[in-house]
């Protein structure tokens, strides 16, 4: 895994594919592990907070308090803020910034959330330590990530092994870690922290329609966003062979007995 901030792609880029499941996520499916140490003043840093689904919520449970939305991409942070205007929140700020490198002065904010962020860095440990440096003490850094090996599913499928093996190998040649869950602990460790408080929960795909929107859009994003135009330009994978496992996506979709399941690694950080 790359050290070099410089050198590391977002896996993912921004197709609709891709926010087709970021702005599902919320406060409550995405960042339950936090939301019972949230107290109405807190400060909140959102890092890499995307559409700010998540944000928007963290805003309405701090209505005394403010949350600062921070993203690398400046575009997304238009949805963000049109996410917040929505809702008529006033208490959200939202500006570009490194997770590497975070543009604020020490000890800025109660808590510093980062869901989904870490497994994309080329120096996670580094981006915790500057969550540390900028959480004032006493509050909190929370993070959580999904464990790309940890993934499973039924019926048993060739096309997704394939894809799993696929997708880790382009997320690795971007500089990211994709089975980042399992380390979270280790990481925080390393930057520092002592009060580390760690839990996993999941996310579960088993409905028809649960079934038809996880496995579309897996299947939109294996031959359309920037993942697909990466595993392509890599030679990792051809145009037919991404067809090939988005077509599995599609038959798994279909299956009355389809299953699958995203584990995921949270961290409660004492700063």
């Amino acid at each position: 895994m790359s050290t070099d901030p410089a050198a590391v792609v977002y896996t993912h880029g921004h197709h609709e594919s891709v926010l087709r499941s970021h702005t599902w996520r919320t406060a409550a499916n995405s960042a339950g592990y936090l939301l019972s140490s949230l107290e109405p003043h807190h400060r909140v840093l959102d890092v890499g907070c995307g559409p700010g689904t998540i944000t928007a919520d963290l805003a309405a449970l701090v209505p005394r308090g403010h949350v600062t939305g921070i993203d690398g991409t400046g575009d997304i942070l238009d949805k963000a803020r049109s996410a917040a205007a929505e809702r008529s929140l006033t208490n959200t700020t939202f500006r570009t910034g490194d997770a590497q490198a975070l543009p604020f002065p020490d000890a800025s904010f109660d808590v510093v959330h980062a869901h989904q962020v870490l497994q994309h860095l080329g120096d996670p440990v580094g981006a915790l330590r500057e969550m540390r440096r900028v959480c004032a003490p006493g509050g909190l850094v929370a993070v959580r990530d999904a464990d790309y090996a940890a993934m499973t599913w039924h019926p048993a499928s060739p096309g997704l092994d394939r894809w799993l093996e696929l997708y880790r190998s382009v997320a690795r040649a971007g500089g990211g870690e994709p089975d980042a869950g399992r380390r979270l602990r280790a990481w925080a460790l390393e930057a520092g922290f002592t009060g580390v408080t760690a839990t996993a929960s999941a996310w579960c795909y088993a409905d028809e329609e649960e079934r038809a929107w996880w496995g579309g859009l897996w299947a939109d994003r294996t031959t359309t966003s920037g993942y697909a135009e990466r595993a392509a330009g890599l030679g990792y994978a051809d145009r037919a062979e991404l067809e090939r496992i988005a077509a599995a996506w599609r038959q798994w979709a279909a299956a009355p007995d389809g299953w699958f399941a995203v584990l995921h690694g949270e961290l409660l950080c004492r700063v």
